[in-house]
């Protein structure tokens, strides 16, 4: 098998809405890939395209080798889902409904959920309907975990967590990874995935608008500078710092102000020639760059059907 996940030309329409135009992507076996982009950019289509929950307008997707229409079973018995509108039966225990879906594919150890649970900080004795946002979450995680599958399809799988439990997660991905396991975790934040990715591939409006390393993207983002000074400096301070052409001191000679493009290596070297008092540089929140760390939305996401687990059917 030469590709975990193979999409050519892939479209989806709603309607007068699209929700993808022709997206060609590849991800690769045992990787980690990070699928960003805003809300309602096409992420969820495209999860629910190569699992075969919706059907597609146009294009072919082939996940683990498998047609996921003609190949439905055993692509689920392979693959561990968790979608990012999870919902299950809220009268079960965790404990019973993890069991349940354990038995469903054919026989998961037990001491394997157990240890995901506890992980995870998750009390399999709750009833579901008694579990907040985040511990919904983590049982969502366990499910599907806890199979060991081939390929591991996440959709905003940090959702409600607190960051220590995000943390766990993050070494669960990498741990699978390390076995082999192929991961396709979808977020909107580029912290998500920063961490863990081997590649990132940024959707908007329904196409991929880039492809690379979490590093490369990196590379070319923007980032919203302030910066003050004890004592007033020169404006030829500053002058030609690499991605620097949109930063500007103000007539005291105080303050630095504007957006800095890519690494900021070479700011900071001249920053540290003079007394710094206050130093600030967050992403700004509206992004001009192709690779936004946190997108905003461009449009409606499509009605959900709710899809809470894969087993083995």
């Amino acid at each position: 098998m030469e590709n975990a996940i193979e999409l050519r030309e892939l479209t989806k329409t709603y309607g007068t809405r699209r929700g993808l135009a022709g997206l060609t992507l590849d991800v690769r076996p045992g990787e980690v890939f990070g699928y960003l982009g805003p809300n309602g950019a096409g992420k969820s289509t495209t999860i629910r395209l190569l699992l075969d929950l919706i059907r597609p307008t146009g294009g072919s997707a082939r996940v683990l080798g498998l047609d996921p229409r003609a190949d439905g079973v055993e692509l689920r018995r392979r693959t561990g889902y968790l979608a990012g509108d999870f919902v299950c039966d809220g009268t079960q225990t965790v404990r019973g409904l993890l069991r349940f879906l354990a038995d469903l594919r054919d026989g998961v150890p037990y001491d394997r959920i157990d240890d995901l649970a506890e992980r995870l900080g998750l009390d399999q004795g709750t009833r579901i309907k008694k579990l907040s946002k985040g511990n919904r979450q983590k049982l969502g995680l366990v499910q599907a975990f806890m199979h060991t599958p081939d390929l591991l399809v996440l959709d905003e799988p940090t959702s409600g967590l607190d960051p220590l439990v995000q943390q766990t997660f993050l070494t669960l991905v990498t741990e699978a990874a390390a076995a082999g396991q192929t991961v396709f975790m979808s977020s909107h934040i580029m912290s998500e995935v920063d961490a863990v990715a081997d590649r990132v591939g940024i959707i908007r409006d329904g196409q991929l608008v880039a492809l690379d390393t979490v590093a490369n993207l990196r590379a070319g983002s923007v980032r919203d500078i302030e910066a003050t000074f004890h004592t007033p400096v020169p404006a030829s301070a500053f002058e030609g710092i690499p991605g620097g052409s949109r930063l500007r001191l103000d007539t005291a000679g105080t303050t630095l102000t504007g957006q800095l493009t890519g690494s900021p290596d070479a700011l900071i070297k001249a920053l540290a020639q003079h007394q710094v008092t206050s130093f600030r540089a967050t992403d700004p929140p509206s992004k001009t760059s192709s690779t936004p760390s946190t997108p905003q939305p461009t449009q409606k996401p499509p009605a959900r059907t709710p899809t809470p687990v894969l087993p083995n059917r």
